[in-house]
């Protein structure tokens, strides 16, 4: 493991004070007291509930125990400590805003240079004073890797074969489907997960996995976790798109990568309102197997100078630690808006964001697949639309008469009818330039009319609702057309046309 080695780098260097970010205290201190042992050293640990404990209980020793939650003492212990000793004291952040510890931790700084003693400081999260910058080294310890999720499923496979009612046989695509399911998730929360599934299923399957990853998302306030409540066969067309999904549903497992393949970065999809833009995203999730994360772009921009920024990068940051997984943003180019003007509305914010988002599509290494939709293609800018960013860009146009048909079936079927008594090809002539949710449309409003007429549906109710709505793309028939003009050659298109 890279972090075992760094830690032993770091102390066999003489580096004085690393700070850890991690979440899993366990996981540090029992890799610190893999490295101390081998390196010959005495881990001592503290925390403000515990006190310092030293490695080893003796009369005299190079550090007393004590229960007294003093910050200060604690530091003071390690300034007498002897040499061949390690320090790890837990979530000690609060206490870097005090002047007299930060002052203390820059005289051991200068104390421990040189000596073979090193100072571990662990935290949640980065908070370092600008005094500490230089005389600080800082780790992040990652999450589990696959190797020992694979571990730790395999423990709890063997801790419960033979149990009565448990099944617990996986193949071998089954396993490696759960443990990269469970990649972004700490040790504790992978264990919970796998007992739950245990507890509710008496198996291991992903969908208890999936839940676990669904607290660290309602916590983030930022995404919103989508169920995967649809799949590309309810989707009336699109067959050239579904064709490119489905081919690319194996691209994130390890074969793939052996093969050469590497991570999927993600698609765009432009086009007409009402045609299928935001169903296929919700799609792509079930077809793939993956947990699904909306962005609301509105919730990153914050009120204080930084905020917007830091609350982008902090997304970014807990969609890789879910990864794989699919990021959907709808409406892309809403949730940038006023990027020609920012600098001038609100001092560049906007621009700076969006920045950060570019940077971290063109160059990011974890399997976050993104999907994004946009109406509005004058409103993207050019840099967002080169190669590089999105593997490809699909255009989505108004369903023909085949599709219509298949529309038509999809949601007479979904609301209990049989398409074969509503004459379903005359429907699709009468409902030319229609979208699929404005034909969704049709069939709510002649639902309700029947309903409220205490009767059952008929062809006629359909047939009055087509003539009565008005399509979206005679309304807009001119901006319809020079999208679709943009599109012809620039994108691909979603489905085949005559």
């Amino acid at each position: 493991m890279d972090a075992l080695r760094e830690f032993e780098v770091l102390i066999r260097a003489k580096y004085p004070i690393v700070y850890v970010v991690s979440w899993e205290e366990a996981r540090v201190e029992s890799a610190l007291q893999e490295v101390a042992k081998k390196l010959g050293r005495q881990l001592h640990t503290w925390s403000v509930t515990q006190g310092m404990k030293p490695a080893v209980v003796r009369a005299s020793g190079p550090v007393k125990p004590t229960t007294l939650p003093g910050e200060l003492e604690a530091l003071a212990l390690v300034h007498e400590a002897t040499e061949s000793t390690a320090f790890l004291l837990k979530d000690f952040h609060p206490y870097l805003k005090d002047s007299r510890v930060v002052r203390l931790l820059r005289d051991l700084s200068s104390r421990l240079r040189g000596r073979d003693q090193t100072l571990f400081l662990s935290a949640p999260t980065l908070n370092l004073p600008v005094e500490l910058e230089k005389d600080v080294t800082v780790v992040e310890y990652p999450l589990p890797e696959e190797k020992e999720i694979l571990g730790q499923v395999e423990g709890v496979i063997a801790s419960v074969k033979g149990r009565p009612g448990v099944n617990v046989d996986l193949s071998h695509d089954e396993k490696e489907l759960i443990v990269r399911s469970a990649q972004g998730l700490t040790a504790d929360e992978i264990e919970s997960a796998l007992a739950r599934s245990l507890v509710e299923t008496k198996s291991l399957n992903v969908e208890q996995i999936i839940e676990e990853k669904k607290q660290i998302v309602r916590k983030s306030g930022m995404l919103q976790f989508y169920p995967a409540d649809n799949n590309l066969d309810d989707i009336g067309g699109h067959d050239l798109l579904k064709e490119w999904l489905k081919r690319r549903s194996k691209s994130f497992t390890d074969a793939a990568r052996e093969f050469g393949i590497p991570y999927p970065k993600g698609v765009l999809l432009l086009g007409v309102q009402g045609c299928g833009k935001s169903l296929v995203a919700k799609a792509v999730s079930a077809a793939y197997s993956l947990p699904m994360l909306k962005m609301d772009v509105g919730r990153v921009f914050g009120s204080l100078v930084g905020q917007s920024e830091d609350n982008m990068r902090r997304a970014i940051r807990i969609a890789e630690s879910l990864a794989p997984c699919i990021l959907w943003i709808d409406e892309l180019e809403k949730g940038f808006a006023g990027m020609g003007s920012s600098g001038v509305s609100d001092s560049g914010t906007t621009a700076r964001v969006f920045a950060t988002f570019l940077t971290w599509m063109q160059e990011k290494t974890k399997p976050v697949f993104l999907v994004a939709t946009a109406n509005d293609v004058s409103a993207l800018p050019p840099e967002l639309l080169r190669k590089g960013r999105f593997d490809e860009i699909f255009f989505i146009d108004l369903p023909d008469l085949d599709e219509r048909k298949e529309i038509f079936r999809i949601h007479l079927t979904k609301r209990k009818r049989d398409p074969r008594k509503f004459k379903v090809p005359e429907l699709a002539k009468l409902t030319d330039g229609f979208s699929g949710a404005e034909i969704e449309q049709v069939v709510v409003g002649a639902l309700n009319k029947a309903f409220d007429e205490g009767r059952e549906l008929s062809f006629s109710d359909l047939s009055e609702e087509c003539q009565a709505q008005v399509p979206l793309s005679r309304m807009m028939a001119e901006d319809i057309a020079a999208l679709r003009e943009w599109a012809r050659l620039r994108a691909r298109p979603s489905a085949k046309r005559d």
